[in-house]
């Protein structure tokens, strides 16, 4: 008889299999897929994942409704592994998660930002939970308190490291789960039951309409484990959680030696070829085709050598508060005029309260002059969150010594910067963002080399332009239609309140002089043509 597992379109769907033979070994020992073709004809090879014991268990998210034939393949000659065939019967979904009824998150075509494959646009705002794994953020009452909170407040994506952590040694008690490490000592194989822990909290994200950016390791792991011991663990973490609407972060801090390296100029060359050679394994391995990035030291397609292996990039622009801005913009600018054309956006900056800095203000003009500056999307971190600080002990020194700070997340989760930038979404989210290009040029002053809190412009020519001002000050809009009229508005980065201005007409030189914004602090200005 025939196999039969019913399925919904892009819900992932999980079946096991079971070897008859006893096996020292056979997270080593055994490399097992699914082969599944649907009704066309097309093909897709999906990693099995080991279970533990003798059990082994595949998870397929079917693309569209339909019938899926599928069959085995078992390197290790086990008959109760290989050969074995059946049939997934896939339905329409009916649920209401976007991830999943507008389907996978994909790269644009214009590789300027990402959409669903329906091509719904998609706003990445990530919020950064590094060590969101492990048993600090307990489960499940904070972690889905965290969750909640994230949701409401309009994020959409959340970086998490799958176990192996920054700023810590290896196989440290600060980095583990309820059930231990991700990895048993040496490296010799993975803890399965690790990554069940893990999977409750993933696939919770994922049911509450947030993706998860899997941030395999951080960087100098590679050293630790070698590549072909990254390429496995990369295998689990494909199998686990590809069938998910999840984006790939091959490491972080990519090049980056360990803080104590003899060798640091060695290690950062290995790790560059070495994670050039794990990123063609996932972008062949990953059946699914999820967006692959990595998280950088600057820019992201410097930790490699070859860009082409990334879908996006992402930079890392500092923590040094109002220090950080030019290099931010700088980072920006550079990484969009370069090829090949690829997404390009903020993972980490000025973490808000990082050495006692970084407050709200210096979230909202990151964000703003990030998104007017033709990124994709941006990243917001919290002192405190990333680290996950609890009231009963805080994180303590990295392994150089220092300490990062001491606010328990329960307190970071609350810091006002993570609100203003879900509402600086939800101001973007009211136009066409997604064909916004950078014009600087369109308002006097504007930002430039020699003062980067001047303001940011963007928007679409003949149609719409938005206007950060990162101060208070009268500016001066400059190119409009002479002959158009449009219709202005202030709105408050903090509140995201709109104050009307009314019907303005440019005179004939397209210039308009807007009016003193309502109180002191920065502003975002829209006007929009009212004749289109």
């Amino acid at each position: 008889m025939t196999r039969v597992i019913h399925g919904k379109r892009g819900l992932t769907s999980e079946w096991s299999f079971t070897s008859g033979r006893s096996v020292e070994d056979p997270f080593n020992a055994i490399t097992l897929d699914v082969v599944l073709k649907d009704e066309d004809n097309r093909e897709w090879i999906v990693p099995c994942y080991w279970a533990g014991g003798d059990e082994w268990r595949v998870r397929f998210a079917p693309p569209h409704e339909g019938d899926y034939a599928f069959r085995t393949i078992c390197d290790s000659g086990d008959s109760d592994l290989g050969g074995r065939e059946g049939l997934l019967r896939a339905s329409d979904y009916d649920g209401d998660n976007e991830l999943i009824e507008h389907g996978p998150i994909i790269v644009s075509p214009d590789r300027r930002h990402f959409q669903h494959a329906d091509g719904i646009p998609f706003f990445w705002l990530a919020d950064t939970w590094w060590m969101g794994l492990c048993r600090r953020l307990r489960w499940p009452e904070d972690f889905q308190l965290l969750t909640q909170d994230r949701k409401a407040k309009g994020f959409t994506v959340i970086q998490i490291v799958a176990g192996l952590y920054p700023d810590m040694p290896a196989f440290d008690e600060r980095g583990s789960n309820e059930a231990g490490f991700p990895w048993e000592r040496e490296y010799s194989r993975v803890n399965p039951s690790y990554f069940d822990m893990a999977d409750l909290r993933v696939h919770w994200l994922v049911s509450n309409g947030l993706a998860p950016c899997v941030v395999g390791c951080w960087g100098y792991f590679l050293r630790w484990m070698g590549i072909e011991r990254m390429k496995r663990h990369w295998r689990y973490l494909v199998a686990r959680w590809g069938s998910y609407p999840v984006f790939w972060c091959l490491a972080g801090e990519a090049t980056m030696p360990y803080y104590l390296s003899d060798d640091k100029e060695e290690d950062r060359a290995f790790q560059k070829s070495g994670w050039t050679e794990v990123a063609r394994y996932v972008r062949e391995l990953d059946p699914y085709r999820r967006p692959i990035t990595i998280h950088p030291t600057n820019i992201g397609r410097d930790q490699v050598l070859d860009p082409g292996v990334l879908d996006f990039d992402m930079l890392q622009t500092g923590h040094g508060d109002r220090e950080s801005l030019p290099k931010h913009v700088e980072s920006i600018r550079e990484s969009l005029s370069r090829s090949p054309k690829m997404p390009v956006l903020v993972g980490e900056v000025c973490y808000e309260g990082i050495l006692e800095a970084s407050r709200p203000e210096m979230q909202r003009i990151l964000f703003w002059s990030a998104m007017l500056s033709g990124t994709a999307g941006h990243t917001y971190g919290a002192n405190g969150i990333w680290q996950l600080n609890t009231r009963e002990r805080a994180f303590g020194p990295s392994p150089h010594g220092g300490n990062w700070g001491i606010t328990p997340w329960e307190d970071a989760y609350q810091l006002p910067g993570s609100s203003h930038l879900g509402i600086a979404k939800s101001i973007l989210d009211d136009y066409r963002w997604w064909e916004f290009e950078p014009h600087s040029e369109w308002v006097d002053p504007h930002w430039d080399e020699s003062n980067f809190f001047q303001p940011y412009s963007a928007g679409i020519p003949s149609q719409i332009r938005v206007t950060y001002i990162p101060k208070h000050g009268r500016v001066k809009m400059l190119s409009l239609d002479s002959e158009a009229r449009y219709d202005a508005i202030y709105v408050n980065p903090k509140t995201g309140e709109r104050h009307p201005i009314g019907t303005v007409e440019p005179d004939e030189n397209g210039e308009w002089q807007a009016p003193s914004p309502p109180i002191y602090q920065d502003w975002v200005l829209v006007l929009e043509r009212l004749d289109q």
